[in-house]
């Protein structure tokens, strides 16, 4: 459902909610070698986040990417939207463009439930929620 690209701009925003505390701010090659992604794919979903307000960026010697502490409260769907858009959650699951409960694919109501839970648990959880199990090492961001 979720690009691989929103996954790791997730993964990227939940890094950067663990730098609150100190203060620090992370430079697009420190995020992309904590997640294990590539730099060029961070740099630009990094640049997109900034855009639509869901993390911040500074420039200069002491700059880089960082969260506000309103940032760190926000719902994940934030990060969703920026970078998959809302449409992923109206989505067929058999990608087919005319797809609707009157002219139902075969999976249609089941993966409507599936679509709809999803959509409630970005809604629901909150970059902080998802930061703190890393934080204190009982959840991870690397495979």
């Amino acid at each position: 459902m979720l690009s691989n690209t929103c996954k790791t701009a997730i993964k990227a925003v939940i890094f950067l909610a663990t730098k609150i505390e100190s203060g620090d701010k992370a430079a697009v090659r420190e995020i992309a070698e904590y997640i294990g992604a590539s730099e060029h794919t961070v740099g630009k979903l990094l640049q997109t986040l900034v855009k639509q307000g869901v993390i911040n960026s500074l420039k200069g010697p002491s700059g880089g990417f960082y969260l506000s502490g309103k940032q760190k409260e926000q719902p994940i769907i934030n990060i969703v939207r920026a970078i998959d858009g809302q449409q992923i959650f109206k989505e067929c699951g058999l990608g087919l463009s005319k797809c609707s409960s009157l002219h139902p694919c075969p999976i249609h109501d089941d993966y409507k439930q599936a679509r709809d839970l999803i959509e409630n648990l970005f809604e629901n959880k909150k970059v902080h929620d998802l930061c703190v199990p890393v934080s204190d090492g009982f959840a991870y961001l690397i495979g």
